[in-house]
C-alpha cells in the first residue's frame, strides 16, 4: 500500500527484533539480496506461498512424527527416519521435517477429471488432493504381521490395459497383501477404487487403516465416524469411504491414545474417535480365516462429479487417437505407453507437470508438454490447453504464470507456432492480438544497451528456479528470440507483413546482442561453452543455455559452443549417468538429462542412447520419474512424485529418435540403438506413427536385419520435404522424391 512507505515500520521492525536478542531482518534481507543480481522481482509471491504450505506442514511433522516413531507410519518416514537406511537424513537443527528421500508416487483417474488420487511405492492411498489416506496391513494370529510400509520385499506395478491401475504386492512367508487402485466414471459419478485381496497361513486379519498422513507427512483427521450398518467411514462429516461388506471389528484412535495399530489386537470395538489435534485413526478389520484369502472393495466418492457431457472420453477413445510405438525393447515400450497415459491424466484443460506439488500452471512445464501432446498426436488436448493461454496475458503484454520470469513469453508464443505448423491450420483470429502483445513485450522488456555485460538482454529475474539467485539468464534470452521468430512466422503466413518485419528486426538484434555476450564469456572462460548468465562461472546452472539447441534450434547442431557446453556438462554436472543439478534440486534430473541428449541426437553422438538407457533405469516401477531423484536412495528428493514434465521429455525423446525435423529436411531413425535394427530374428517390425510433424504426419516402419529397411507413409500439408536416413552404425542416406522406401548398408 502507498501510505506504507509514510510510516516508520523499518524502525519498529529493526527495534522490536534487536531488543529481544535478534538479528536485525532488514540487514539479513539486504545481505540476502547482495548474492543476486539486482531485479524488481526477488522471488515469484507464488512460490513462496508454496514453499510456506510446504514448511508449515514439515513443522508440523516435526512434531508429530520423531515424538511417535512406534507409529505405522508412510514409507518415506520408515525410510527416512531409519539410522541404518540409506535414505537416513539427520534431523538436528532442522526444524522441518519433510521427504527428502522417496518422493515418489503415482496418480490414477480418469481423462478429463480435476481428480488425481495418488498411490506411494508401498501402496497407501492419498485418495483426495493434500489429503489423508488409506493403507493396508495384515495382522497374524502368530504374531507374524506384515506392514507395506515397513517391508522391503514389495513388488509395484502399473497395469495399463483399460487405463491406469497401480498394484501392490507384499509378501513373507505366512501373509500375503495385494491391492490395486484405480479410478473410473461410474454412474456419472467419478470413483477411486481400492480392491485389497490378503492371506495369511496361521489366520489372522486384514486391515484397512484410515491415517493422518500422506507422501508429504501430516494430513490431519478430526474426526472419524463408522456407520451403524458398518459398511462405510464418514471423515470428518463430509468425505465417506465405502466397503462392499460390512466389518467384522473395528478401531478407533485419537492423538493421545496412540496410533490404533499398537491396539489392534484388543478386544474392544470403537466406531467412532474425535481428535482435537487432528491425528485420529481407525481401522476396519476382516477376518482372515488359516489359507484363505479375502478379497475386499473400497470406494472413495470423488470431489468432482462428472457426467458424459463434461468428460471429455474414455481412456480407449484418447488412446485411439495417440502416436504408437512398438519396439523391442520392453522397458522402453512400457516407458513410452506410461509416459503418454501421464500426459493424457495431466492435461485435463490446463497442463499440469504434477497431480500433488505441482498441480498448478507454468508456462514453462505447459511449453514442453504441449509440444509433447503435439508429438503424441494429442492435438485436441494440446489445444484446449493453449485456448487458455490469453487469459493470462496481461494488458501490457506479459504471458504471466510467475513474477519475474521472464522466459514465458517466448515458451507462450513458439509453442503456439508449432501448433500451428504441426496441425496446418491458421492462427485462431481470437490469438492473434495476444501474439502481437506478447512478442512486443519482449523487445519492451529488453534491458538498455549501456555497454555493460547484460545490457539489451532481459533484466535479472528468478526465471527458471534450478538456475541460481536471480540474473540475467541466457535461458531467458534464448527463449525471448525463439519466441520473437515464432511470431516473426505466424506474422509471415497470416500476411502481417510489417508487423513480421518489425518483429524480425527485434529478433535479429536481440541474437546479436546475445552472441556478443557470449563472445565475452569464452574470452573470459576461455572455451566456447555457454554459461547461465554473461558475469557466471561455469556451473549446472549451464544446463539452461541448452534450450539454444534443444528445443529451439537457435544454432546448428554442430555449433561449438553448444557441443562444449554438452562436454562440460558431462564432464562436471553428471552422477550415476544422469545430470545432477546441484541448485535447489540437489538431485539427478531426468528431464534434464534428456535435454543434454537430444543436443547429442542433433549431433550425430551416439553417446545420446547411453543417457536415454541411463535416464531409463533412473525410472519408477510405475514407470514414473520425479522431478529430482536422490543420487544414493535413487527415490525423488524435489518436487513432484510423478513429474510430467518428465514423462513428456521421455515421448518427445523417442519421437524425435524416430523422426525429427532439422531445417527443412526430415531425420528418420537417427537415435534407434543399432542392436534393434540388425537384430535380424526379430519376431516384428518396428513400428512408429502415425506421427505428426511440422511438415505433415508420417509413419514408419523398420524391418531388422542384416541390411535394414525403413520404409515411410506420409499426410502432408504440402509438398513432401525431403527425407534423410541417419541411422547409427548405417551409411546415412537421401531419399528420392517419392521414394518410400530404402535399404540401409552398414558403415
Amino acid at each position: 500500500m502507498p501510505w506504507m512507505k509514510w510510516l516508520p515500520w523499518r524502525f519498529f521492525v529493526r527495534k522490536f527484533a534487536t531488543a529481544h536478542g535478534f538479528l536485525d531482518p532488514l540487514a539479513v534481507m539486504a545481505r540476502l539480496q547482495r548474492f543476486a543480481e539486482p531485479s524488481e522481482v526477488s522471488e515469484p509471491i507464488e512460490l513462496l506461498r508454496a514453499g510456506v504450505i510446504f514448511h508449515a506442514r514439515a513443522l508440523m511433522n516435526s512434531k508429530v512424527i520423531q515424538h511417535n516413531l512406534d507409529w505405522v507410519w508412510p514409507y518415506w518416514i520408515e525410510r527416512q527416519f531409519d539410522p541404518a537406511d540409506v535414505s537416513f537424513i539427520p534431523r538436528a537443527f532442522s526444524i522441518t521435517h519433510c521427504n527428502l528421500s522417496h518422493r515418489n508416487w503415482t496418480a490414477v483417474g480418469v481423462p478429463g477429471s480435476e481428480e488425481m488420487p495418488i498411490v506411494d511405492p508401498r501402496g497407501l492411498l492419498t485418495p483426495h488432493y493434500d489429503g489423508w489416506s488409506i493403507d493396508s496391513w495384515i495382522i497374524g494370529d502368530d504374531g507374524q504381521d506384515l506392514y507395506p510400509s515397513q517391508h522391503d520385499d514389495v513388488i509395484q506395478k502399473l497395469d495399463l490395459k483399460g487405463g491406469i491401475a497401480i498394484e501392490t504386492e507384499s509378501h513373507d512367508d505366512q501373509a500375503e497383501l495385494h491391492n490395486r487402485v484405480w479410478a473410473e466414471l461410474d454412474d456419472a459419478h467419478n470413483n477411486c477404487h481400492m480392491r485389497v485381496r490378503a492371506r495369511h497361513n496361521t489366520g489372522g486379519w486384514l486391515v484397512v487403516a484410515l491415517r493422518p498422513c500422506n507422501p508429504e507427512g501430516v494430513a490431519f483427521i478430526n474426526k472419524v465416524t463408522l456407520h451403524s450398518n458398518r459398511d462405510r467411514w464418514l471423515v470428518d462429516g463430509k468425505h465417506k469411504i465405502l466397503f462392499d461388506r460390512p466389518v467384522d471389528r473395528h478401531h478407533a484412535s485419537d492423538y493421545h491414545r496412540g496410533d490404533i495399530a499398537l491396539y489392534l489386537r484388543d478386544e474392544s470395538n470403537e466406531s467412532h474417535a474425535e481428535c482435537d489435534v487432528g491425528m485420529a485413526t481407525a481401522a476396519a478389520l476382516f477376518r482372515l480365516d488359516p489359507g484363505e484369502t479375502v478379497d475386499t472393495l473400497l470406494t472413495i466418492p470423488q470431489a468432482c462429479k462428472l457426467n458424459k457431457r463434461n468428460a471429455t472420453s474414455t481412456w480407449q477413445e484418447n488412446l485411439d487417437r495417440h502416436c504408437t510405438m512398438s519396439v523391442p525393447d520392453e522397458e522402453m515400450q512400457f516407458l513410452y505407453d506410461s509416459a503418454i497415459r501421464t500426459l493424457i491424466l495431466h492435461s485435463p484443460h490446463d497442463v499440469y507437470p504434477g497431480p500433488y506439488t505441482y498441480k498448478r500452471f507454468w508456462f514453462r512445464d505447459a511449453a514442453f508438454m504441449i509440444q509433447s501432446l503435439l508429438h503424441a498426436g494429442l492435438l485436441d488436448r494440446a489445444a484446449r490447453a493453449l485456448e487458455r493461454f490469453p487469459s493470462r496475458q496481461k494488458s501490457n503484454g506479459y504471458f504471466h504464470s510467475q513474477d519475474g520470469e521472464w522466459d514465458s513469453n517466448g515458451e507462450a508464443l513458439w509453442i503456439i507456432d508449432q501448433y500451428c505448423q504441426i496441425t496446418g491450420t491458421k492462427l485462431k483470429q481470437e490469438w492473434l492480438d495476444p501474439v502481437l502483445r506478447g512478442t512486443q513485450w519482449i523487445d519492451n522488456k529488453r534491458l538498455p544497451k549501456d555497454g555493460s555485460l547484460t545490457g539489451g538482454l532481459l533484466p535479472a529475474g528468478f526465471s527458471a528456479e534450478h538456475l541460481g539467485p536471480n540474473d540475467c539468464y541466457f535461458w531467458d534470452d534464448f527463449w525471448g528470440i525463439g519466441g520473437q521468430r515464432a511470431a516473426v512466422a505466424m506474422c509471415r503466413r497470416e500476411g502481417h507483413t510489417q508487423d513480421a518485419d518489425t518483429f524480425q528486426r527485434q529478433a535479429d538484434d536481440f541474437m546479436l546482442t546475445v552472441d556478443a555476450a557470449l563472445a565475452k564469456c569464452a574470452e573470459r572462460l576461455n572455451r566456447p561453452a555457454m554459461p547461465a548468465s554473461p558475469k557466471r562461472r561455469l556451473d549446472a546452472g549451464a544446463i539452461g543455455s541448452i534450450a539454444a539447441g534443444y528445443p529451439l534450434k537457435l544454432y546448428p547442431e554442430d555449433d561449438p559452443r553448444l557441443l562444449d557446453l554438452v562436454e562440460f556438462l558431462l564432464e562436471s554436472c553428471f552422477v550415476s549417468g544422469g545430470f545432477f543439478q546441484d541448485m535447489i534440486h540437489s538431485g539427478i534430473n531426468a528431464y534434464l538429462t534428456i535435454h543434454v541428449a537430444q543436443v547429442l541426437l542433433r549431433a550425430g553422438d551416439p553417446r545420446c542412447i547411453d543417457l536415454m538407457r541411463n535416464v531409463a533405469k533412473l525410472a519408477s516401477p510405475t514407470g514414473q520419474w520425479p522431478e529430482a531423484i536422490h543420487p544414493h536412495s535413487f527415490g525423488g528428493c524435489m518436487g513432484d512424485g510423478q513429474h510430467a514434465w518428465a514423462a513428456a521429455e521421455w515421448v518427445t525423446m523417442q519421437r524425435n529418435c524416430f523422426v525429427r525435423e532439422e531445417g527443412d529436411t526430415l531425420i528418420l531413425a537417427s537415435g534407434l540403438p543399432p542392436e534393434w535394427l540388425n537384430d535380424g530374428s526379430a519376431q516384428k517390425p518396428i513400428r512408429f506413427g502415425p506421427a505428426p510433424t511440422l511438415f505433415g504426419t508420417i509413419s514408419l516402419e523398420i524391418t531388422p536385419g542384416e541390411k535394414p529397411r525403413v520404409s515411410w507413409s506420409g499426410k502432408w500439408h504440402d509438398a513432401a520435404p525431403p527425407i534423410e536416413i541417419r541411422a547409427f552404425g548405417y551409411q546415412p542416406v537421401v531419399a528420392d522424391p517419392g521414394v518410400e522406401m530404402l535399404e540401409l548398408q552398414p558403415t
